[in-house]
């Protein structure tokens, strides 16, 4: 199983084949089809029986083609929950590969054949147990949290710190800014629907929907940037002196441009950039959604009708995460 193009191949002597949900050409709906899978994972890897995944925004930039080193076809998706044997698990989706005798760090659902399928195979190290068997709650909230985690330690934020979180309503920002709530941060959090402030002020966040807020409410020391490019100008000037922007997300892939890099060099701001997580990330925010800290905000929708979600994302209609039930 070592890329896509290797799970699909229908000339492979094959035993077992399952539901897939396959980019076959970017910006095209989804094909939803059988897939040949060989008869077992290869030495050392398991194969997860898909119970529930997260559509993440990262997943819609690969169908969008905004990776183009990521040729179709593609299975995405890294937010996987499921069984093994019969136990509840998950898979870290970051997957170090050695098995050309030159190690290469790939990703599920890009580099790797994801899991917007029945069944996935994945490294056994990978694997990570579940404390229950609730897929679809923590299909819908773990990759934010553990993205926040990181952010939050790339930012150094404390306690008493102030915070913008952009794109406060999608998957990563309305759980995310959950994390930072319990950590003690004062949230604002950027929705342009008005409908979204009430769940928001639920959460623990202040709701905004001016980029202008800061005249009202004042400067803050950190930006948490989801959304990128349509917004990221906006939300520079939303800083302090010496505040820091932390890059989370680009949603549309196109470059981000900045508008008054003169503004940036006399508040002396800081732009970071935060990939991901660490395995320890995701097992402490599998840990604090399996306590019941974190509440999960999505919508689950049959892996058959992908594009009906996949249109309802397009069109910025979700509040939450889409979690997709194979």
């Amino acid at each position: 199983m070592a890329d896509n193009n290797e799970l699909i191949d229908p000339r492979r002597v094959v035993v077992l084949k399952f539901k897939a949900a396959v980019i076959e050409e970017y910006q095209k709906p989804f094909s939803v089809r059988e897939i040949n899978a060989p008869d077992k994972p290869r030495e050392g890897w398991v194969r997860v029986n898909v119970k529930a995944v997260g559509m993440c925004g990262r997943d819609l930039v690969v169908w969008k083609g905004g990776f183009p080193n990521i040729k179709p076809p593609i299975i995405p998706g890294h937010e996987v929950f499921g069984e093994l044997d019969g136990e509840p698990v998950s898979v870290y989706p970051a997957i170090l590969d050695c098995s050309t005798g030159e190690c290469r760090l790939l990703i599920l659902g890009e580099n790797l054949p994801g899991g917007y399928a029945e069944y996935v195979d994945v490294p056994e190290e990978n694997i990570v147990k579940l404390p229950t068997r609730e897929y679809e709650r923590y299909a819908a909230s773990v990759c934010g949290v553990a993205t926040l985690i990181h952010a939050s330690k790339i930012a150094g934020i404390r306690p008493g710190d102030s915070a913008l979180v952009t794109g406060a309503t999608g998957g990563v920002g309305i759980h995310g800014l959950q994390y930072l709530v319990q950590l003690g941060v004062k949230v604002y959090a950027y929705t342009r629907r008005r409908e979204h402030n009430e769940l928001l002020e639920k959460l623990g966040a202040i709701p905004v929907n001016d980029p202008l807020f800061y005249k009202e409410y004042g400067k803050v020391d950190y930006v948490f940037e989801n959304v990128g490019a349509p917004v990221i100008n906006d939300s520079l000037r939303s800083l302090k002196q010496r505040g820091t922007l932390v890059l989370i997300g680009n949603t549309e892939g196109t470059p981000v441009t900045l508008n008054r890099p003169a503004m940036i060099v006399q508040r002396e701001l800081v732009i970071k950039g935060s990939m991901a997580f660490t395995h320890d990330e995701w097992i402490e925010a599998i840990r604090l959604v399996g306590e019941g800290r974190i509440k999960p905000v999505y919508k689950p929708y049959k892996l058959e009708d992908i594009n009906e979600a996949v249109e309802l994302v397009l069109k910025s209609r979700r509040v939450g995460r889409i979690v997709l039930l194979p």
